[in-house]
């Protein structure tokens, strides 16, 4: 039997090829061994720990682009049947920025108090004057999360000893052209799936709400609420708002399952309260059998009647308030 004979051009190539793998791996861990620990959780929180959509700790990441529409749409119920003079609308995010201050307690937790900033265009698309017209709103808006991560390791690597432990809910609010807390807010969210209340949140400061993420070892307490397909969940929203007019109030799906996009409340009473009035909105809906399984934010907005039904740019007052849900597989 013969053996062929390794030429010299394929040892080359091997040697080239384990020359190229040793160069990689040493750069990795240069940047790692380099990074402190606090500058690998601010990494965490702005680009996301994997490409998995079931990590908790892209949650963070994610945030724009879970309350991204991309421009106008039309809501479920109704598609894209005109409401009076609306038609479709919804957000474009042109820009953002993250600021992280990160705290240390002893030696196994830090806490990460994350204020993110976008910037976009709320754009309209209604009949005035009885034409269709778009309308284009830019604004600004600040969402607020606090993280705490816990220490799993002690190896010289921060990305090998530092994991996400609890994760907050996103509490947001128009900063241009209105500063939204001076018009509505979200005061209290409850959740209910298959006909029984599973969560209740309060607000104003949604933030004071947190989950312990699931993971090794097992962390106890109150975890990421879980739904599964085709569940039905009824969310009712208390609202404090100035505004005489009735204001809008929406679910906007987590990174746009199936082309999904929101759902609108229904308001169910109204209290006058102050120089204002309480109101509740409710919405049923069921976890569609297309929607990605993992974890996602889903989020609540409370808008002002004059942010969708004005068409001058300077009305537009929006709070918001998002939550992480798992779709288990």
């Amino acid at each position: 039997m013969k053996f062929l004979k390794p030429s010299k051009n394929v040892f080359m190539f091997a040697i080239a090829a384990v020359f190229t793998l040793y160069l990689s791996a040493c750069g990795d861990n240069s940047v790692s061994d380099n990074q402190t620990d606090d500058e690998y959780i601010s990494e965490v929180i702005t680009r996301g720990y994997s490409t998995s959509s079931d990590d908790d700790d892209n949650l963070m990441n994610s945030e724009v682009t879970d309350f991204q529409d991309e421009g106008a749409v039309g809501d479920i119920d109704g598609l894209d049947t005109p409401i009076d003079s609306l038609m479709k609308w919804g957000r474009i995010v042109t820009g953002s920025s993250v600021n992280v201050t990160i705290t240390t307690e002893g030696d196994s937790l830090k806490t990460a108090n994350i204020t993110r900033t976008i910037t976009g265009n709320y754009i309209i698309v209604g009949v005035v004057g009885g034409a269709v017209d778009t309308i284009i709103k830019p604004y600004t808006q600040e969402f607020h999360r606090v993280a705490i991560f816990k220490r799993v390791a002690n190896n010289p690597r921060p990305r090998q000893n530092w994991r996400l432990y609890k994760v907050s809910m996103v509490d947001g609010h128009t900063t241009s052209p209105q500063n939204s807390d001076d018009n509505i807010q979200m005061q209290q969210i409850q959740v209910y799936v298959n006909g029984t209340l599973i969560n209740t949140f309060n607000g104003p400061d949604f933030t004071q709400n947190t989950f312990i993420t699931k993971r090794p070892p097992f962390w106890e307490g109150a975890g990421i609420p879980e739904v599964n397909i085709n569940d039905q969940v009824k969310i009712v929203v208390t609202t404090y708002s100035t505004q005489a007019e009735q204001d809008i109030v929406a679910w906007h799906w987590g990174k746009r399952n199936f082309g999904f996009h929101r759902e609108p409340f229904v308001m169910t009473s109204q209290t006058p309260s102050g120089s204002g009035y309480t109101r509740t909105f409710e919405k049923t809906f069921n976890i569609h059998s297309g929607h990605h399984h993992g974890r996602f934010n889903g989020f609540i907005s409370a808008s002002t009647h004059k942010s969708l039904y004005d068409d001058s740019p300077a009305e537009f007052s929006s709070d918001a308030v998002g939550t992480p849900y798992r779709v288990r597989p």
